[in-house]
C-alpha cells in the first residue's frame, strides 16, 4: 500500500510556506559555509533534523544575501553620514534574521527603529521563537522593555517591532493604524525610511502592491503643517529594495510557474515585469527620483569579488552550471530612492546608493 500523498497547502497557506522554504535554504546556506548568520537556527522548527539544499540553491541563497546586505549596509552608512539614524520597515519578514544582525553588528546605533510586518500566522510562531530563544531575546533589550501584544501576535521592544497585518488590504486599513497614529507614530516620517521586500510582492496584484507603495510615497511627502493628520513636515529619505523573480513568460519562467502552481502559488505580481527594462517602472511610476535593477545573474558575474567567488567554488561541487544561470537570471533586485523637496540641502550621496561592481572585464 502506498503512503498518502503529502497534503499540499491551499490559499494564503501556501504563501505563508515559502517563508519555511527560505528559511531552510538560509540555513543550509549557513550550514555549508557560505553565510554566517548565528540567528537563524533558532527561528527554524527541529533545524537539527534539517538535511542540507542542493549547491544551486546555497549559491542563489549566498547571492541575494550578498547583494541585498551590500545595498542594507548602503543605507545605513549613507544614514551616518547625513547625521541621522534610521528605520527599516521589512514587508512579508518571515523568518528574516537582519535586524539581529545589524543589531550585533557595527551600525547598530545608526538604527532607530525596524519594524517586521507579517501575516498573524507568521508573526505568532516568530515571537514565540524570539521569546524561547535566549540569542535572540537578548538583542532587543532588558526583558522588562520587551512586550507582546495583540493576543500575541505582537512583539514591542525599545528599537525592534513585530506587528500583524495582510499587506494585500487598503494600506489605510492595514497600516495606518499601526504605523501612523498619535502625536509619535511608530514609523517617522522625517528619518530616512527602508522598505524592504523579498519575494512580497510577487504574491500581490499589481493595484495592491503599488496602494501600498503610494501610501508610503505619500506618508514621506511635504504635508501642510496646518494639517493635523501630518505627523511632521519635514520628509525624511524613502528608500525601497524589492527583491523577486520576473520575465516569467519564456520557456524557463513558465516552468517555474507551473512549478509553483502545483504548490497553490500564484504570482499575479509578475505580470507589469516581463523584462528587465521594465523593473525599474515599479517605483518611477510613484514619481521616485531614482530606480536601479540588477538580476542574480549579473551580481554573480560582476558585482562579488573574486576572492568570494573562489572561496565558494571550494564549498561543494556544482555541475549544473547552465541551470544555475537561468534561475539566476530570473531574480532580479529592483531599489529606489524618493528624495525630499530639500533635496539639494542633503549631505549624503543619496542617488548614488547602489551595488558596487567589482569585477571588471
Amino acid at each position: 500500500m502506498f503512503p498518502p500523498r503529502p497534503r499540499v497547502p491551499e490559499g494564503d497557506a501556501a504563501i505563508r510556506a515559502t517563508d519555511n522554504d527560505a528559511a531552510l535554504a538560509r540555513l543550509s546556506a549557513v550550514r555549508r559555509g557560505y553565510l554566517a548568520d548565528p540567528f537563524i537556527t533558532p527561528l527554524v522548527p527541529r533545524a537539527h533534523l534539517e538535511p542540507s539544499r542542493p549547491p544551486l540553491i546555497n549559491i542563489g541563497t549566498y547571492v541575494r544575501s550578498e547583494a541585498l546586505d551590500e545595498l542594507v549596509s548602503g543605507w545605513l552608512a549613507l544614514s551616518a553620514q547625513e547625521g541621522a539614524k534610521c528605520q527599516m520597515v521589512s514587508m512579508g519578514a518571515g523568518s528574516d534574521t537582519r535586524f539581529w544582525r545589524i543589531a550585533t553588528g557595527p551600525s547598530r546605533d545608526t538604527l532607530a527603529r525596524y519594524i517586521e510586518i507579517d501575516f498573524p500566522e507568521i508573526t505568532t510562531k516568530k515571537a514565540m521563537a524570539i521569546r524561547k530563544s535566549k540569542d535572540l531575546s537578548a538583542v532587543l533589550g532588558k526583558p522588562g522593555d520587551v512586550s507582546l501584544a495583540n493576543g500575541g501576535t505582537a512583539l514591542h521592544s525599545p528599537v525592534y517591532h513585530l506587528l500583524a497585518a495582510d499587506l494585500r488590504q487598503p494600506p489605510a486599513d492595514s497600516l495606518a493604524s499601526l504605523l501612523a497614529t498619535g502625536s509619535e507614530p511608530l514609523l517617522s516620517p522625517s528619518l530616512p525610511t527602508l522598505l524592504l521586500f523579498e519575494c512580497v510582492l510577487v504574491y500581490m496584484s499589481p493595484s495592491a502592491s503599488g496602494s501600498l507603495l503610494q501610501w508610503f510615497t505619500d506618508y514621506f511627502a511635504p504635508q501642510p503643517t496646518s494639517l493635523a493628520s501630518s505627523p511632521a513636515s519635514s520628509p525624511g529619505i524613502l528608500g525601497c529594495i524589492v527583491y523577486e523573480m520576473f520575465a516569467l513568460e519564456d520557456q524557463f519562467g513558465k516552468v517555474m510557474v507551473n512549478n509553483l502552481k502545483a504548490r497553490n502559488v500564484s504570482l499575479p505580481g509578475a505580470e507589469p515585469y516581463p523584462t528587465f527594462e521594465s523593473l525599474p517602472s515599479r517605483f518611477l511610476q510613484h514619481g521616485w527620483e531614482v530606480a536601479k535593477a540588477l538580476t542574480l545573474k549579473d551580481i554573480r558575474r560582476e558585482y562579488i569579488s573574486q576572492t568570494e567567488l573562489e572561496r565558494i567554488s571550494h564549498l561543494e561541487m556544482l555541475d549544473e552550471i547552465e541551470e544555475l544561470e537561468l534561475v539566476l537570471a530570473h531574480y532580479a533586485i529592483t531599489w529606489g530612492v524618493k528624495l525630499p523637496s530639500n533635496a539639494g540641502a542633503l549631505k549624503a550621496q543619496w542617488r548614488d546608493w547602489a551595488i558596487r561592481r567589482k569585477v571588471f572585464s
